[in-house]
C-alpha cells in the first residue's frame, strides 16, 4: 500500500511538499502519466498496461488515507507491531538479579562545599546515608548551581524547584525514621525534557509542543521517585530529539562554551558535566546518548533495547528508542540503571532479564573481551588515546581478541529510523506546524519528515528483514565474546547496534590538544549489562579522566 501512497503526489514535486501533503487530495485525479511519472522515485519501471491497471487500487488506497487521517492519534499510541531484538535460538541468563554496590566508600563532607558538585551517586549516596548532609540541603545546593550555570549552559527547559524541594524534606523525613531505600534516596537528578512528569511542560524541546502538559508520569521518573530520587529540572534536548538546538537556544559544552553540547540529550550530559546534578536520564536512538556523553565527557549507559520501559516518553522511532542514564561514574550508570529496569505492563516492548552487577570486582579473570581491531588500527583523530586505553585494558589482564563486525549497509537501513519518525510526527507535518521549528535547513527533521514520505512500505519492511538478519549475524559474532571495545565514532558500530539493540558504555579516555574530552565504547551482548558495567568499571577506576572537570566550573 505505501507503495501506491507515494505514486500519486510524486509528480507534483513543484509544489511544498509539507503544505501538500496537508492538502485534501480527493480532486486530483490520478492517471497513467502521474503513475510513469512517480515510478522513477522507485527506482522501478511499469508499462502503460500496468500503470492503466494500478489507477483503480492507487485512487483507492488514497481514499484510505484520507478516512485514517480523519483519527488523530497521538503520539504516545504505538503501532500493532513490535520490534524485538533477540535472535532465533538467544537464551537468558537464568541466574537471579543480583546487585552489589562497591563497599561502602570512606567519604567526609567536603570543607568546601562546592566539591559536593563533583562527587558521584556512591559518595553522595554515603553522605545521606550517614547523615553528614541532608537531601534538602543537598537538593539547594544543586537548584543553586541550576540557577547560576544555565545562564551560560543553556541546559535546563524548566527547573522543578518546587517538587525538588517537596522531595527532598520528604526523603529526609523517611531516613530520619530509619526508613532508608538505598543508594538514590535523598539524590538530585534531571531528565530528558521528552519524559511526561505531571503537573510540568513536557516540551521535547520544541516550538510547537513547548506549552505542552501531559496529565501522567513517565514510568521512569515514577521509578526514580519510588527509590527516593528528587526531580530537579527538565532539561534540554535537540528538538524533537535532534541535535543540541531546542526552542531556547544551544546548550553547551561546558568544556568549550563556543561549541554544542551535541544531542540529543543535549541537557543531560552537559548539566552532569558541569556539576549541576549527579546524573541525568538520557535517551538515544541513533547516538544521543553516546554523543553528547562523548562531547562534555560524562559517562553513559545506553540499554539493551527493551531493557527500559519508555511509557511516558516521547517517541521518535518505536523500533529504536532507548533510556538510559547520564552519569559522572560506570558505577553510578548501574546505580541508576538498577531502579528503572523492568517491564511496566504498558510498554511492550519491554523484556524481564536479569541483570546481576558486582561493584567490587577488581579483575577481568574469567571475561572474554575483544576488540575492532582494524577500526583501532586506522588512523582517525582520537587514535592516541584509543591506543592507550587498549593498552590500559592489557595491563589490567584482558586478553583482547580481534573482532569484526557482520559486513551490513547499516547507514542505508536507517530508513527505519527515517520512516518511523516521519510516522510519529505525521500530524505535525500534514498541518504544517512543522514550519515553526527552528532549524530548517536539509539535515533536520522537518525536510527528514516530509522527504520520508516517499519511503515505501516495501522498502522499510524489506530493511527490517535485513536487520533481522543482522542480528542474528551479530549473535552468531559474539557467541564466545562477553564484551568487546570500539572507536566512540568513525565507524559502523554506533549505526549498527542501534539496529541491533546491543547496550554500551562510553566513557571519558583522555583529551584533546585543545583540552576536549576523548571517550572510548565498551559494547556488551544483549541484555548483558552486568559484565558490561563491570568490565567498564575496572577499566575507568584504573584512569582518572572521569575526575577531571573545567576550571571555571569549580567554585
Amino acid at each position: 500500500m505505501k507503495k501506491s501512497y507515494f505514486l500519486p503526489i510524486a509528480c507534483f514535486g513543484c509544489l511544498f511538499l509539507g503544505a501538500f501533503i496537508g492538502q485534501k487530495l480527493e480532486n486530483q485525479p490520478i492517471t497513467t502519466n502521474v503513475i510513469r511519472h512517480a515510478q522513477s522515485l522507485l527506482g522501478l519501471e511499469f508499462t502503460e498496461a500496468e500503470a492503466d491497471s494500478m489507477i483503480f487500487d492507487v485512487t483507492d488506497n488514497r481514499r484510505n488515507f484520507e478516512e485514517i487521517r480523519k483519527i488523530s492519534i497521538n503520539n504516545e499510541v504505538a503501532p500493532a507491531i513490535a520490534f524485538n531484538p533477540l535472535p532465533i535460538g538467544f537464551t537468558f541468563d537464568k541466574t537471579p538479579s543480583k546487585f552489589i554496590p562497591s563497599t561502602n566508600p570512606s567519604v567526609k563532607l567536603p570543607v568546601n562545599k562546592s566539591d559536593l558538585a563533583f562527587m558521584s551517586v556512591r559518595e553522595l549516596a554515603e553522605l545521606i546515608r550517614t547523615k553528614q548532609i541532608s537531601s534538602l540541603e543537598l537538593t539547594q545546593f544543586f537548584l543553586e548551581r541550576l540557577k547560576t550555570y544555565d545562564k551560560q549552559l543553556a541546559c535546563v527547559i524548566t527547573l522543578t524547584e518546587d517538587l525538588a524541594i517537596q522531595q527532598a524534606q520528604k526523603a529526609d523525613s523517611e531516613i530520619a525514621k530509619g526508613k532508608y531505600k538505598g543508594l538514590l534516596h535523598g539524590i538530585p537528578y534531571g531528565a530528558k525534557d521528552l519524559l511526561a512528569k505531571k503537573g510540568y511542560k513536557t516540551t521535547w524541546g520544541s516550538v510547537p509542543f513547548k506549552d505542552q502538559v501531559l496529565d501522567y508520569d513517565a514510568t521512569v521518573i515514577t521509578r526514580l521517585e519510588e527509590a527516593g530520587a528528587v526531580l530537579c529540572a527538565k532539561l534540554t534536548l535537540g528538538e524533537l530529539a535532534w541535535g543540541d538546538v531546542w526552542f531556547g537556544g544551544t546548550t553547551k559544552n561546558p568544556w568549550n562554551l563556543k561549541r554544542g553540547s551535541s544531542g540529543s540529550s543535549a541537557g543531560s550530559a552537559s548539566s552532569v558535566s558541569a556539576g549541576l546534578l549527579p546524573f541525568a536520564i538520557g535517551s538515544e536512538t541513533l547516538g544521543s546518548i553516546v554523543s553528547p556523553s562523548s562531547e562534555c565527557g560524562t559517562t553513559g549507559l545506553r540499554p539493551s533495547f527493551g531493557r527500559v520501559p519508555r511509557t511516558g516518553a516521547m517517541a521518535l522511532s518505536w523500533s529504536m528508542d532507548k533510556l538510559g542514564p547520564i552519569c559522572r561514574t560506570v558505577e553510578d550508570c548501574a546505580i541508576v540503571f538498577n531502579a528503572i529496569k523492568g517491564t511496566d505492563g504498558k510498554d511492550l516492548s519491554t523484556i524481564d532479564a536479569s541483570f546481576s552487577f558486582n561493584g567490587n570486582r577488581k579483575d577481568l579473570k574469567g571475561i572474554r573481551i575483544a576488540y575492532l581491531k582494524k577500526d583501532f588500527d586506522r588512523n582517525y583523530p582520537t587514535k592516541s588515546q584509543d591506543s592507550l586505553s587498549l593498552a590500559t585494558l592489557r595491563k589490567l589482564g584482558a586478553e583482547l581478541i580481534p573482532l569484526e563486525l557482520p559486513n551490513y549497509p547499516v547507514g542505508d537501513m536507517t530508513i527505519i529510523l527515517s520512516a518511523e519518525a516521519a510516522t510519529a510526527f505525521d500530524e505535525l507535518t500534514r498541518n504544517g506546524k512543522d514550519d515553526a521549528m527552528v532549524r530548517q535547513i536539509k539535515n533536520a527533521w522537518p525536510n527528514s519528515f516530509r522527504a520520508s514520505r516517499f519511503i515505501p512500505a516495501v522498502e522499510y519492511l524489506q530493511a527490517n528483514r535485513l536487520r533481522t538478519k543482522l542480528i542474528q549475524d551479530m549473535e552468531t559474532k559474539l557467541k564466545d565474546i562477553d564484551v568487546y571495545i570500539s572507536p566512540a565514532f568513525g565507524n559502523a558500530n554506533l549505526t549498527l547496534t542501534n539496529l541491533s539493540g546491543h547496550p554500551c558504555v562510553v566513557l571519558p579516555n583522555g583529551f584533546r590538544s585543545e583540552g576536549r574530552p576523548t571517550s572510548i565504547t565498551f559494547m556488551g551482548k544483549l541484555f548483558g549489562e552486568g559484565k558490561l558495567l563491570e568490565v567498564a568499571k575496572i577499566y575507568q577506576d584504573a584512569t582518572d579522566f572521569h575526575k577531571k572537570h573545567p576550571d571555571w566550573l569549580k567554585k
